[in-house]
Parts: C-alpha cells; structure tokens; sequence
C-alpha cells in the first residue's frame, strides 16, 4: 500500500506563487509516474503536470506551461508542483497522484494512489 500526504497550498493573489508538496510513503519502490490534478468546483478533475519515475520527462497542460514545474526528490521521498504567476482561473483543489505501473501522464485513470487535495485560491 502506498500512501500520499499533501502539503501546501493556501490562498495569494494574482501574480503571486505557491509550493505543493507530496510525500509518499509504504510499498514505494513500486512507484512510477507521478502527477499533479486539480478540480474547480463544478468541473471535472483534469490534468496540470506529470514527472517520469526518474524525473528527467515532464509533461504540463498547455493552462499552465511555464508557470507550474513540478519535480520529485527520491531522497525525500516527495514530489513537488511549484506554481508561479497565477491566476483567479488557477483556483481548485489539487491532487497529487502516483502510478504504480507505467501509463499516459496525462489520464486521470492512469493513477492508482492519490493525496487527499489542498485547496488553491487564487483572488484578482
């Protein structure tokens, strides 16, 4: 069993920058991909960025290519999404997930354990 554990978040204005973080932890060697969703309320969970096991290939949804990075430290066991420029739009809960097997980054229904969500607000 792998568990994930979300920190960060908060809210900040436009313009400003936030860190999320996600730190696994259990049968973790079985990790692959990680990724980061988020959920504005009345919308569908969708996709914002995705790290290889090895953390050399990342993906971004065109929302937010440029702005966000994401990364993972194996040493600390914890993956991150650093957020910068945001907008009111960027607003939503986000997730963190893992794969335990290869798969599109990209797809919700790739990801097999998920972190419990921190809550994003954004204000113009």
């Amino acid at each position: 069993q792998v568990q994930l554990v979300q920190s960060g978040g908060g809210s900040v204005q436009a313009g400003g920058s936030l860190r999320l973080s996600c730190a696994w932890s259990g049968r973790t060697f079985t990790l692959d991909h990680m990724g980061w969703f988020r959920q504005a309320p009345g919308a569908e969970r969708e996709f914002a960025a995705g790290i290889c096991r090895s953390g050399c290939l990342m993906s971004y949804a065109d929302s937010v290519q440029g702005r966000f990075t994401i990364s993972r430290d194996k040493a600390k066991n914890t993956a991150y999404l650093q957020m910068t420029n945001l907008k009111p739009e960027d607003t939503a809960v986000y997730y963190c997930a893992a794969q335990s097997t290869p798969g599109p980054r990209s797809l919700r229904a790739s990801y097999d354990y998920w972190g419990q969500g921190t809550q994003v607000t954004v204000s113009s």
